[in-house]
């Protein structure tokens, strides 16, 4: 198959999902197809009768993926390095590159990859492309509407409220809650931008700090526990993984620097609590109307109850990240895992088109 793998963009997981895509590509090469990664919002300038060789290019575009540092990126200095300057989020040929391809692998995470407006964007055009649909990304990438859902549907989550930038009442007891309590922007990503606050100087200045990034922030209770993940694939739940940062909590930099967090896949578990888990991954995956393929983020706290934090529609996908892991665990090696989440993409949404073989 002819696959374009769609990473970077413009977001604060831009350096995350280039890693990601460059994992991805390289393992379907390996697994024979002429797979390409494409930063889409650089995109690639080309000539547009030449767009063909691009498939065959001899570095498949793996040089645009660097290492993941310790800080998100500059997305200023990102955005001033295109030499179109041009103000679309999609680079020069990404959409003709798409088009010729078979299929569209999403290597995005967070920000306009994730919220279903790259999805949309694609249905309309007619791209093929993994991953749920644009409306279960657009409902489950804003954590106020999925904290909603969640408490709605019988899904366990933290107590939380989300609020908007010019609400007046932000002081927590007009909102029902008490230190400590967990700030977050509303449609981030890999923990950018969470803060654990246990004093009313620190919400203050979490506040403050979190409007920066995002008009709307959600407040929730703070939740001690062990934290873990559950992936899951056409609505089955794979082995829970658990997570244990070294320091702190699951943040930017304990999720993708070496060394800085112990992840234990099956997780020590009982099968009663594991099979909860599982549950309530698999419920969360259909109340937010979420399809092929994602990952759930819980908490378990010291009396055994479990809370669904959120759902990532498009998790990490480097070797090493928590879902390959975990359908590892399964049984299920990372070029397959791949290979199987192009398959169940097609049957999804484009069952009967002709394209290229696996």
């Amino acid at each position: 198959m002819k696959i374009i793998v769609l990473a970077g963009g413009l977001c604060p997981e831009r350096d995350v999902s280039l890693v990601s895509g460059a994992g991805i590509c390289r393992t379907l090469l390996e697994k024979g197809h002429d797979a390409f990664l494409l930063d889409v919002f650089m995109g690639l300038p080309y000539e547009k009768d030449r767009l063909e060789e691009v498939f065959t290019l001899p570095d498949h575009g793996l040089h645009i993926a660097d290492r993941i540092r310790t800080e998100a990126p500059d997305l200023t200095a990102v955005r001033a390095s295109r030499p179109d300057q041009s103000a679309s989020f999609l680079g020069p040929n990404v959409i003709e590159l798409c088009r010729m391809a078979d299929m569209t692998f999403l290597g995005l995470h967070g920000g306009e990859g994730e919220n279903g407006k790259l999805q949309a964007t694609f249905d309309l055009l007619g791209i093929r492309y993994t991953g749920p649909d644009s409306l279960g990304c657009a409902i489950a990438m804003d954590k106020g509407i999925t904290k909603h859902i969640f408490q709605e549907t019988g899904v366990s989550t933290p107590k939380g409220v989300c609020i908007h930038k010019n609400k007046n009442k932000k002081a927590l007891p007009d909102l029902g809650l008490s230190l400590p309590v967990v700030v977050k922007p509303c449609s981030g990503g890999s923990s950018i931008g969470v803060y654990i606050t246990h004093t009313q100087e620190e919400y203050d200045h979490a506040l403050a700090a979190s409007f920066e990034m995002e008009d709307e922030v959600v407040i929730e209770e703070y939740i001690k526990g062990r934290e873990f993940a559950c992936g899951i694939l056409d609505g089955k739940a794979l082995p829970p993984i658990e997570i244990i940062p070294k320091t702190g909590f699951f943040d930017y930099a304990n999720k993708y620097q070496a060394g800085a967090t112990e992840e234990i896949c099956p997780a020590d578990l009982s099968d009663e609590i594991t099979r909860r888990m599982q549950a309530l991954a698999v419920r969360a995956f259909h109340v937010l109307k979420l399809n092929v393929y994602s990952r759930a983020d819980f908490l378990l706290d010291e009396e055994g109850r479990l809370y669904c934090l959120e759902v990532n529609t498009l998790p990490g996908m480097t070797e090493a990240s928590l879902l390959p892991k975990e359908a590892k665990a399964a049984g299920m090696e990372y070029g397959d895992l791949c290979e199987w989440i192009i398959k169940k993409s097609m049957e999804e949404r484009y069952a009967g088109e002709r394209t290229g073989t696996l």
